[in-house]
């Protein structure tokens, strides 16, 4: 499969262990809530984490249980992979945790979605510095591509977010 401008992604059909598998209730954040505390700052940084759900690793016992076959033979994942049956309350859980201090003080995430936020750039870059040093912490990686720094306005979560406020986003009005 191709996603739109996008790179080959290997596809696996995980429906029979995701029907064996207990669904985690760990909820998401409210996308409203984020979008109305994201709102009205002077300086924003949007980022999204480079192939998120593949930073984290896999229990070991688990591992087999994604085997597939190629023709090149028997594999199985390491990390977790995409169309597993938790994968986004796995990925909220762990950003919720890692960035519990953060999150609602310069800081808002949804799943791989990151907003930095600050009314001066003194703030703002204070914000984006704690940010980093917790994402190397972890190990965790961001996405060059996707990451736009220190503006007043930009798309998160399919609304355009900006100093005044929620404003419409131009590419959803026909």
């Amino acid at each position: 499969m191709v996603k739109p401008k996008s790179k080959w992604r290997m596809c696996i059909d995980f429906t029979n262990l995701n029907k064996v598998c207990p669904k985690d209730s760990f909820p998401l954040s409210l996308i409203d809530r984020l979008v109305d505390a994201s709102a009205r700052h002077k300086y924003m940084s949007f980022m999204d984490t480079f192939s998120s759900y593949k930073q984290i690793l896999l229990d070991r016992g688990d591992q087999e249980k994604t085997t597939f076959i190629t023709e090149e033979g028997l594999f199985c994942f390491q990390v977790m992979p995409f169309g597993l049956k938790n994968v986004g309350a796995t990925y909220q859980r762990l950003v919720n945790k890692i960035f519990k201090v953060q999150i609602g003080n310069g800081l808002e995430v949804y799943v791989d979605d990151m907003l930095v936020k600050g009314e001066s750039i003194e703030e703002h870059v204070r914000n984006l510095s704690n940010t980093f040093v917790t994402l190397n912490a972890q190990g965790m990686k961001l996405n060059p591509e996707k990451c736009t720094f220190s503006v007043q306005a930009s798309k998160f979560l399919s609304f355009m977010i900006s100093k005044r406020g929620i404003e419409p986003n131009l590419e959803k009005i026909q």
